[in-house]
This record gives C-alpha cells, sequence and structure tokens, in this order.
C-alpha cells in the first residue's frame, strides 16, 4: 500500500508505550480508522496539539504493519479550543465525539456524510449558532437517521396512519397512535415532537423559538432513542448540563 492522504477528525487517543498514542479518527475518505503518532506524547513533538480530541486535521498516512503511522498532520480547525473555555459545551462537544465514534463502528468503511454532520455539529457548537442542547439533539437524531435508525415522528410507526401521535415509543421507532400504543410508552406534548421533527429536518426557525420545557422534554427521548440503538449507554451524556 502507499502512503495515503485523509482528512479526519480525532475522536479519541490512548497512550501507547512510553511516547506514542493511537488515534482514532473518523476521516472524510475512509470512515473510522485507528492509526499512531509516534513521539506525541514528548514536549517536542512535531505534532504539538493537531491530534487532539475536537481537532480537525489533513493527516498523511503511511501503511504499517499492525496500524497505519501518522506522519504529518496540518491542522484545519481546533474546536476544542473553544470547547476547553466553556464546560456545558464542551460536555455537549464529548458527546458528540462519542456518539460519533460509536455509530462508525466498523473501520474502514467510507462514511462521508457522517464526518460532514459531526464538521457541522462541532462547527455550530464552537459559533454558537444554536442553544448547545438543539445542537447536541439535532446531531444525535441526524447521526442515527443516516446510520439507519430514523426516529419515526409525523406518522405512526406501525401503522403508518399520517399526523401528530399521542405516544411515542423508544422500541417501536417513534411515534404510536392510540390503537398501537406499546407498554413503556411515554405522551409527550405535540410541541415536543413537533422540535424532534424540526431538529431532524433542520428547521432552525422553528427549533431556536421552541421553550425550555419543550427542549427538555425531547432532549429525554432523544437520549433514551440515542442510547436504545446504541444498545449501551453514552458515558458522556450524563455529564450533560440539561438545565
Amino acid at each position: 500500500m502507499r502512503n495515503y492522504r485523509v482528512e479526519a477528525i480525532v475522536l479519541r487517543t490512548h497512550k501507547l508505550g512510553e511516547a506514542d498514542r493511537i488515534i482514532t479518527l473518523l476521516t472524510r475518505e475512509k470512515g473510522k480508522i485507528r492509526a499512531v503518532a509516534k513521539g506525541v506524547r514528548r514536549t517536542r513533538s512535531k505534532f504539538g496539539a493537531r491530534l487532539e480530541p475536537f481537532s480537525r486535521a489533513e493527516l498523511f498516512i503511511a501503511p504499517g504493519k499492525n496500524l497505519d503511522i501518522i506522519t504529518q498532520a496540518e491542522t484545519l480547525n481546533v474546536y476544542g479550543e473553544a470547547l476547553a473555555l466553556d464546560y456545558p459545551l464542551w460536555t455537549i462537544g464529548q458527546t458528540i465525539l462519542e456518539t460519533a465514534d460509536r455509530i462508525a463502528s466498523e473501520e474502514s468503511v467510507p462514511a462521508e456524510t457522517q464526518y460532514l454532520l459531526l464538521v457541522g455539529a462541532l462547527r455550530s457548537l464552537t459559533e454558537k449558532e444554536h442553544d448547545g442542547m438543539l445542537v447536541l439533539n439535532a446531531y444525535l437524531l441526524r447521526a442515527l437517521s443516516l446510520a439507519g435508525y430514523a426516529a419515526v415522528l409525523n406518522q405512526c410507526a406501525i401503522c403508518g396512519v399520517a399526523g401528530t401521535q399521542p405516544f411515542f415509543n423508544v422500541p417501536s421507532g417513534g411515534a404510536l397512535c392510540s390503537d398501537h400504543r406499546q407498554p413503556g410508552s411515554v405522551a409527550p406534548k405535540a410541541e415536543s415532537i413537533a422540535l424532534l421533527l424540526a431538529l431532524l429536518q433542520g428547521d432552525w426557525e422553528v427549533a431556536d423559538n421552541a421553550t425550555d420545557a419543550e427542549v427538555r422534554e425531547a432532549s429525554g427521548l432523544i437520549a433514551a432513542y440515542t442510547q436504545w440503538h446504541l444498545e449501551r449507554g453514552l458515558r458522556s451524556l450524563p455529564l450533560v448540563d440539561r438545565q
């Protein structure tokens, strides 16, 4: 194999040996990959802070025996600098990175749309274009939708009857009509379901005008829906400030 170039966001890192790190990346060209950054933990490392979580960079990578090796990194964006100054936004960002890591579970499977969604979410979060919880909720809904787990919101998930439905059931895939209500269903406000639909479709005019109560209720539904389909809890999600 030849050396190759990728555009990537660092999802997480962990130590390898005395001075190296294994870097988990979501790339535009190859989906999720893991590669070694040699000497990155040394004070005089040539990589500096370019391979920390939240960093977006253009990377040059050489094939390795077990893991490929990052040979060069050119910074495109350092989203972590802005998030480090705002703890609530930092916890939201951590949840977004963890979700991206979990959804892109297969390594080297192309995931350009997921990559672009992640870039957009981090940019919106750091530039404070919208409330942080709205950005998180929109990202979770859209990332799941791209992965094949789209929530059904404007019809019954079982019978398909159109319109806003009175119940929501996570295992059933979303909204349910009265005739097909399942055990464990909840009855959210119609405005909260409308907010979910607006976030999924990118209708920010509706989303930005939601009340705090609607955002809290929608956030609870999205958190439950996300963790059900990821099959285990997100470690970072309980740290998110939901006030």
